[in-house]
């Protein structure tokens, strides 16, 4: 059933009620302005649209498969749960659908050059493959930390011809990989900055919910020709929150779908070592935008952390920061040691090794499923595979 009031977010000045914006310096202002022109004017263009739908089938492989976990199903009792196979798409995760859509507008602004961050190292790949694709040039920041904890993605940046530029500053994860991206950026305006999630100045959290909410409608397409209804909830894994949104943004105005945000609880929500921004922030600016934000009574940004590179970030998408706000999310959170045991659990029960980052909306919706009727149905984004993530956790997450 449709609410009366459609959402329909952000507005012209790219607010997300409160959150979101631009907070920028003013040589960013009018570089954003343009991307957002161009933008507007290509989203209505029957050619683009064709390019941008030709490489989703042909190169990255959608639509992305919707899998029924029958096993992991049985051994909880409880409802369905479903996983949409983001995974399977070239690249390994639902980045490349952002990266595709983004440098097919670079190119249409003539740009040669891409400036991105990165932090799991999902974004960093996938940029660098679209790079290759397009015969762009490529800088990927990122942490020192991330890069010794993701070294295979790293190896496959370099492969695809990327300069990936080690960032030392804070804590070298991925809040200080886009603090150095966006300096590089403001220094060089001739590139083009290719943000990874729903974070950053107006229009980019718009432009890359856009290139990501084909999951979610995909998802509409696919639960209804399997199931003949909706499912009762979509629950994804939240740092930034492009898998999230690009889960939940077609299905905002169904009052019957509850969407869940997983967000990382690190070590515990009771300790100082987690990423959890919407449930612990409160709001505040950072890298351009306004959002939930973990800082201190005097207003300065807190560390992050989580064993998932890709949601080690202290803040979060300015629209799930509204959404939460309007109350039309529900927000949890997942320890490493339980991300770790679903990863796990996953690998054994399906056969398939899912994204610690991933692994994290796993452990939520397993303990979820126990609790509902077996008529329901949960649909889990599960948004990247587990491959950069096996050494790690063998290695520094699970006790011998």
């Amino acid at each position: 059933m449709k609410m009366n009031n459609k959402y329909n977010l952000p507005d012209k000045l790219g607010n997300f009620g409160q959150f979101g914006g631009q907070y920028v310096p003013p040589q960013l202002v009018e570089i954003l302005n343009e991307i957002e022109q161009v933008y507007i004017k290509l989203k209505k263009d029957k050619q683009f649209k064709k390019q941008l739908m030709d490489l989703y089938q042909n190169y990255v492989g959608r639509p992305s498969l919707l899998y029924f976990a029958e096993k992991l199903t049985k051994k909880y009792g409880g409802a369905k749960i479903y996983l949409k196979r983001e995974d399977l798409n070239h690249t390994g995760a639902h980045k490349i659908n952002n990266t595709v859509g983004q440098a097919l507008l670079a190119q249409k602004m003539g740009k040669k050059r891409l400036i991105a961050e990165t932090g799991a190292g999902q974004h960093g790949v996938a940029v660098a493959t679209v790079a290759a694709l397009f015969n762009m040039s490529c800088d990927i920041y990122m942490g020192k930390r991330d890069i010794i904890n993701q070294k295979m993605n790293v190896y496959r940046m370099k492969m695809l011809g990327a300069n990936v530029i080690p960032v030392t500053q804070g804590q070298a994860t991925l809040k200080d990989a886009v603090d150095v991206a966006l300096g590089a950026y403001i220094k060089d305006p001739e590139a083009y900055y290719l943000i990874g999630s729903v974070v950053g100045p107006h229009p980019l959290p718009m432009i890359v919910r856009d290139f990501q909410k084909i999951i979610g409608k995909e998802v509409r397409r696919q639960i209804l020709k399997v199931e003949s209804k909706l499912p009762n909830y979509l629950v994804a894994c939240v740092g930034g929150g492009s898998n999230a949104i690009g889960l939940f943004y077609d299905f905002i105005d169904e009052s019957k779908v509850k969407l869940v945000a997983v967000e990382p609880a690190g070590e515990g929500a009771n300790t100082t070592k987690h990423g959890l921004a919407l449930k612990k922030g409160r709001p505040g600016v950072i890298h351009g935008f306004k959002c939930n934000l973990l800082q201190d009574k005097e207003g300065n940004i807190l560390e992050s952390y989580s064993a998932a590179s890709g949601l080690d970030y202290p803040g979060v998408g300015p629209e799930l920061s509204s959404l939460q706000e309007l109350g039309k999310l529900q927000v949890v959170g997942a320890t490493d040691k339980e991300a770790v045991a679903s990863m796990i659990e996953l690998s054994k029960e399906e056969g398939i090794i899912p994204a610690l980052e991933s692994a994290h909306a796993l452990a939520y919706a397993t303990k979820l499923a126990a609790k509902l009727p077996k008529e329901e149905i949960i649909v889990v984004n599960l948004s990247g595979r587990g491959d950069k993530d096996v050494e790690n956790v063998y290695e520094n997450l699970i006790n011998n």
